[in-house]
């Protein structure tokens, strides 16, 4: 039931309603009036928008291209599926059909189900030519055929132009395939010629997938529903072992990997693992997808499920030689990445690169441990430079016996240090063309405890401490 400016109408009936001969559009008081002691329930169309969504992504286990194709309260709402390259994984589109109606049903849902080579023949096939729990395939290069015998509203017209074609006589879809075009376009603008020229294939119609469609995919359904870690664990294996010899016939890599779980009650489960480099070596993949497996919820069983490289770079087989040697001169670091970018987030594991400055605090750049350096790290040669640096240096009193000496003693922290040894100095002044202050003359210092300390002397008599060794 919705109201409209203050009148209770039906919105949607169930088969039962319809029997009695309720149907959308119908005033709730004349509704009551047939039947009395209807039961119903107000309208949600967000919560409406929400279910159809979530049966778009479910019905992805036949297709990543799914789309939700909203209608109006006569014409209820639908699903577009693209499922060029697909039927046959399922014995082709007619047992697709059955098998995704049947599916449906299980979950208590109603539908019509088309194939044909637009999406506009498609449409008016379903809602004009099949009944609840069949579908239909129209034959390549049969829609113009298909289409002749239904309505002008199966080409999705808006309600005053199928009137008022009806009106004229032009009922069906085949009274207007010898209608010159400008007086058809001149009479009832440009929906009808443009909606027949979409269904017959002679317009594009172009319609954006719910979801970006990876190109590199694999899918899987199961005999019987799965509920233990093993089985989908044998699952994932297969599914990587399929996706990478893709990858390594097209010479790529994978970055992002998004697995989706298919459950038995329609809902979905879903894991991601990103990786540092380009990989495609399926026991790796493997090992990173340990974790996420273990954390999804099977549910009643999972009956498909599906891997997605939703992000792939190149990678050719002399880059995994050189990966190789690299990892083994670097400790395996790659995989050490990998691990923690997918536990901690690549964003909180970070590198340090060298930028062109002296000063310490802006000598190196934090980096994503992932990303690649924009250019080759140019590392100076320095005097040695303390393990801990302070991101702020702390203000020291020292005392000097001369204005070039190193400090004889400083305090710092309310702590009275004695300087046994000390190193410098070595002067670091910001890059010429910024104005930052003074230039400063570094010291490294060792007081009587054996304590290392890198000091700092700007201007006449104002000392820092920046770091600190060991």
């Amino acid at each position: 039931m919705v109201a409209v400016g203050g009148l209770a109408l039906v919105a949607a009936v169930d088969a039962a309603a319809a029997a009695t001969g309720l149907a959308p559009g119908l005033p709730l008081a004349d509704a009551r009036a047939l039947v009395p002691g209807l039961r119903v329930r107000p309208a949600d169309p967000a919560g409406d928008a929400a279910a159809l969504a979530r049966l778009a992504d479910w019905c992805g286990r036949y297709t990543p291209w799914t789309a939700v194709e909203t209608g109006d309260a006569g014409n209820g709402a639908g699903i577009w599926l693209d499922a060029t390259g697909c039927a046959h994984l399922f014995g082709g589109e007619a047992a697709l059909l059955a098998d995704l109606v049947a599916r449906l049903g299980r979950l208590g849902h109603g539908a019509r189900a088309a194939f044909a080579d637009t999406p506009g023949a498609a449409w008016a096939v379903a809602r004009f030519m099949t009944e609840s729990g069949d579908g239909l395939v129209v034959a390549p290069g049969g829609a113009r055929a298909a289409l002749a015998p239904l309505p002008v509203a199966a080409l999705r017209l808006p309600p005053a132009a199928a009137e008022g074609l009806a009106r004229l006589g032009l009922g069906r879809v085949g009274d207007l395939y010898p209608l010159p075009r400008a007086a058809l376009v001149r009479r009832f603008g440009t929906a009808p010629a443009l909606r027949l020229d979409q269904a017959l294939g002679r317009a594009d119609e172009p319609i954006s997938p719910r979801a970006p469609v990876a190109p590199h995919r694999a899918a899987l359904a199961f005999a019987e529903p799965v509920i233990h870690g093993d089985g989908l664990a044998a699952g994932l294996g297969r599914l990587l072992a399929a996706l990478c010899r893709r990858l390594d016939a097209e010479q790529l890599g994978a970055r992002r990997l998004e697995l989706t779980l298919y459950r038995v009650d329609g809902s979905l489960a879903r894991a991601a693992v990103g990786t540092g480099r380009p990989n495609r070596d399926s026991h790796a993949l493997a090992r990173l997808f340990a974790d996420r497996l273990d954390r999804l919820d099977p549910g009643f069983g999972v009956e498909a499920m599906a891997l997605a490289a939703a992000r792939v770079e190149p990678l050719t087989a002399l880059q995994l030689v050189l990966a190789g040697d690299s990892a083994a001169r670097d400790g395996e670091i790659a995989p050490l990445i990998d691990r923690l970018g997918n536990r901690l987030g690549f964003d909180r594991v970070v590198r340090f690169a060298a930028r062109e400055s002296h000063l310490p605090e802006r000598a190196v750049r934090r980096l994503p441990a992932a990303a690649e350096p924009a250019a080759p790290a140019v590392w100076r040669l320095v005097p040695p430079r303390p393990l801990r640096l302070f991101v702020r240096p702390e203000r020291v009193e020292a005392t000097a016996l001369l204005p070039d000496h190193p400090p004889a003693l400083f305090r710092w922290r309310a702590r009275l240090h004695r300087v046994a040894r000390a190193e410098g100095p070595e002067r670091i002044a910001a890059e010429w063309w910024r104005a930052d202050g003074p230039a400063r003359d570094y010291f490294r210092v060792e007081d009587e405890a054996g304590a290392r300390f890198w000091l700092y002397r700007e201007g006449p008599v104002a000392w820092f401490l920046h770091g600190l060794f060991g």
